[in-house]
């Protein structure tokens, strides 16, 4: 009795309706409908070109097409290939042979001719928007590095942060007082309540200091100075970097003291003591 073939060129009664490549089996060779008509280089295409995952996804399914064993393999449709050769099994002869996919291959999203002008505007916008995530990121991790040892308050002027020097109630201000000049402000904070670097800077005095019985002094990378006194412990030494946020000393009532507080002044590079208020809301601390 005569054979018939199926529509797919198989024998009817054939027990295996496979097609077998290079010792990869290819299941029911059918293919995928075309994809729609918009642009082949549309905005999802670019931005996951962009991202990586097309590299990403492309290694990962196509990694089946090339095992050893020739047990039968399920291909993923999403690995589409454009051509296969196969050799026939009597001859030397390869021919090629159309593989799952082969008719939805893309053009090369790269290529510059290949763009459109949204697409082109969209990758413009891809690469600000990496940019700016990128900048963010570097901006946190110098606010988190100035905030990692306590300070409650932190502020980022380009690349220099800024911190709230000591937690407390600001009693006195800047100017003349008892008769006599005031040279800093006073924040009253229990004894042992940590300061903290008002930013990046070297210490340039630390010890004893008449009247504030003992203080610190940092020279900041500006060349303008903070002044810490009446301070109880002191946890730095002259010479010693420094960096915004970390803790240097902590609040005392030593020297000419009416309670526990700290006494911060600021000096100008050329020497010039100024008033802290406006020095620190300039730079983003209100006190």
């Amino acid at each position: 009795m005569a054979r018939h073939r199926s529509p797919c060129g198989a024998q009817a009664n054939a027990p295996d309706r496979t097609t077998p490549l290079h010792g990869v089996t290819i299941l029911g060779l059918h293919r995928l409908p075309a994809p729609p008509a918009a642009s082949v280089c549309g905005r999802a295409t670019v931005a996951a070109v962009a991202a990586g995952a097309v590299v990403a996804a492309g290694q990962t399914l196509v990694s089946p097409l090339v095992a050893q064993d020739a047990g039968p393999k399920v291909v993923g449709a999403l690995a589409p290939v454009a051509e296969v050769t196969a050799t026939d099994p009597d001859t030397t002869t390869t021919f090629a042979v159309n593989a799952i996919g082969g008719d939805q291959l893309l053009a090369d999203p790269l290529a510059s001719n290949q763009l459109d002008p949204a697409s082109e505007v969209d990758v413009q916008n891809l690469a600000k928007a990496v940019d700016i995530g990128q900048e963010l990121a570097r901006q946190t991790s110098i606010i988190d590095a100035a905030l990692a040892e306590g300070a409650s308050e932190a502020h980022l002027l380009g690349d220099t942060a800024f911190v709230r020097p000591a937690l407390g109630r600001l009693t006195s201000g800047f100017g003349a007082r008892w008769g006599t000049s005031h040279n800093g402000i006073d924040i009253a904070a229990p004894i042992g309540t940590p300061i903290y670097a008002l930013t990046d800077a070297v210490v340039e005095k630390a010890g004893t200091a008449t009247g504030f019985g003992l203080w610190v002094v940092l020279r900041h990378t500006d060349g303008a100075k903070s002044v810490y006194g009446h301070v109880n412990r002191m946890f730095v030494k002259s010479g010693q970097r420094v960096r915004a946020g970390e803790e240097i000393a902590e609040v005392g009532n030593r020297g000419y003291s009416t309670g526990p507080h700290l006494h911060l002044e600021i000096w100008d590079a050329d020497g010039t003591k100024i008033n802290p208020t406006p020095w620190l809301r300039k730079h983003g601390i209100n006190p």
